[in-house]
Formats: structure tokens, sequence, C-alpha cells
């Protein structure tokens, strides 16, 4: 890791020598800097050392890039790179208090996030990448723990969620971690950042994420049923302006193929190394705004709810209707998560 501002010649020779250096607060995966150049105020953020670095700083570059061509920017204008030591540069924005009805906007950039890809971009980026059958397994393992029944029909339910989820058509600008916190709300707009993460892939996956609850976020929230159809109508508007096509499919398989993930239920360095859902009966943690369980219980409320009556998921309903229950009066002192950004 370099811990000096890592601004070489290059970047001096296009943009100026950088003033007054302030490093600013970011995850333990980047290091960014506030710096002053002589035509602008701009953020310099370097992707650290890892296993998967280059190909983080890959993402950024190349999302960075698909998402400028937006008429109404929803990122920061990237103004230089130094790909030898994983370097961007970027404008500077200053963020705003969102409003409480902040998810109306959020969705409307989104979709315009997730618009400026075309179909010609595939390959730029990797596909999105959603639940697999070692998922499915730890979920049903989990209802057993809680000694929840499992019906017939709800192995053969997930299954097929995951292939739909696994072909689900789609190249949308994906962000890959849309977090509060990842949004800047400017007084031109939200812009999105840290893009390290991004892929290809259908936007209801993303848009899934102000029902779910943020699933891959420090900050859970839960918004109110009207204030999610109206951000959930803003989304769909937006795209059909901007597309001339309407969103393909419902919010269900992507709600439940959320709730599958036990790796969103803690912070990315700690994913990819334990099956967390397995732990859920014998510990509780907490990460940013609730604990795993608090992010379970909602997720659960969620899927049941948005899956009743439908056919190709209607056992996925009754089991997480019922999991939930149990959860709740194992742990009856389990809260409900945040209904507000903090």
């Amino acid at each position: 890791m370099w811990l000096r501002l890592p601004f070489g010649d290059e970047l001096r020779a296009e943009l100026g020598s950088p003033r007054r250096a302030r490093r600013l607060g970011s995850s333990p995966r980047s290091c960014v800097w506030r710096v002053e150049l002589p035509e602008a105020t701009a953020v310099v953020k370097q992707i650290v050392d890892g296993p998967d670095a280059d190909e983080r700083y890959a993402r950024e570059v190349a999302a960075l890039r698909l998402a400028s061509r937006t008429k109404t920017p929803v990122v920061p204008a990237l103004l230089a790179t130094d790909p030898g030591k994983r370097v961007l540069v970027l404008e500077h924005l200053d963020h705003r208090r969102p409003a409480s009805d902040w998810i109306v906007d959020y969705a409307t950039a989104l979709a315009r996030l997730h618009a400026t890809a075309r179909p010609e971009d595939v390959g730029v980026l990797p596909r999105w990448q959603g639940p697999n059958q070692a998922d499915v397994e730890s979920f049903l393992r989990l209802a057993g723990a809680l000694e929840v029944p499992v019906t017939s029909d709800v192995s053969g339910e997930l299954n097929d969620l995951v292939n739909r989820l696994d072909q689900a058509s789609g190249h949308a600008l994906l962000h890959g971690d849309p977090c509060p916190g990842n949004d800047l709300h400017t007084a031109t707009g939200i812009r999105f950042i840290d893009f390290e993460q991004a892929s290809l892939g259908s936007g209801l996956m993303e848009l899934a994420y102000l029902r779910i609850g943020f699933p891959t976020c420090w900050c859970v929230t839960s918004a109110s049923e009207p204030l999610l159809e109206r951000a959930e109508s803003a989304y769909r508007n937006e795209w059909r302006t901007l597309t001339g096509s309407e969103t393909q499919g419902g919010l269900a398989d992507a709600c439940a193929g959320w709730l599958l993930r036990g790796d969103a239920l803690v912070e990315r360095a700690r994913r990819e190394s334990t099956d967390h859902l397995a732990l859920i009966p014998h510990r509780d943690w907490t990460w940013g705004t609730a604990t795993a369980r608090q992010r379970l219980v909602h997720r659960l409320g969620v899927v049941g709810q948005m899956t009743a009556g439908h056919t190709s998921l209607s056992g996925v309903s009754r089991l997480s209707t019922a999991m939930r229950l149990r959860m709740l009066a194992r742990w009856p002192a389990l809260q409900p998560v945040p209904a507000k950004r903090p």
C-alpha cells in the first residue's frame, strides 16, 4: 500500500501539481485523498494491493467510462488515470444530506446509470453472478437448524430460481455495491462512486436493494410501502424514457436471490470465507446499522410477502414466512431494521 499521495509526473503534466492533499475515509481496499489542482478540487483514489486489486481497478475505470455517456451525469467526471499505480483522479463533489424520500431520486439515478450500457458493451465488464447451488443448500440447512419443515417442492423452486437468475437477460451497467454512502446527493443530482464491483446484467438485481434492505451494504434501511412504490415507479419510468423498453420481469426473483446469499450478511473482506447462514443459529453479529439476524429476518419477511401467490415460488413463500416466525420466537428481542438512513 502506498501511503503518500500517488501523483506522478504524468498526472502532474496532465493536471498540474496538487496542493493541500488531505486523506479521506475509505474502505480498506482503497486510499482516497482530496487535493487542490490548478483548475479545480479533485479526488485521488488508489486501489490498494490485494489478490484482485488489478481487477477492481479495471472494473472501476471501465464503469466510469460507460457511465459518462449519460446526458444527466450520474458519476463524477474521470479526469485522469495512472494504471501503473492503480490511481484515478475524479471530479470532487459536495454531498448534501439526503431528503426523507431520497430513495425516489436514488431510483431515478440508478435507472440512468443502468441505462448507460449498450448491447455492444457485453464483455467490457464481467456478467453479474447470482446465488448458486451451494447457497440453496446452505439456506435449506438453516431451515433445518431452525426446525422449520421443508416441503418437497421448495428445493426444486430454489434450483429453478438459481437457473432463472443465471439466465436473466440484460446488459445494464450494475454498480455492484450501490449503498448509502456510495451515492453523493449533490446540488445537481445524485452521483454514484466506488465501482470496484461493477458488472453487467439485469437492473432489477439492484432495484431490489430498496426492498430487500441494501444487502451488500453496512447501512440497512426499510422504507414504507408507499415510498417503495414511488421509487420503483420512478425507476421504471426513467428506464422506459431512456431505453424505449419496459423492465423485464418482477422483483420477486431478485429479492429471493438476495435472501439466499449468506455472504450478504458480512462486509466484503469476510465474504467467500465461510457459510455465514450456518452461523445464524449459534451467534449474531453487528455490521453497520443492523445485526445479521435482523438483516435475515427482514429479508425473510420481504420474500415471504413478495412471493405469496407466485406459482413458481409459493413453497419458498411459506418457508420464508415460517423461518421468520421461528427466528422471532427464538430471539424475541430482535428489532426491525432501521426505517431511516443514518
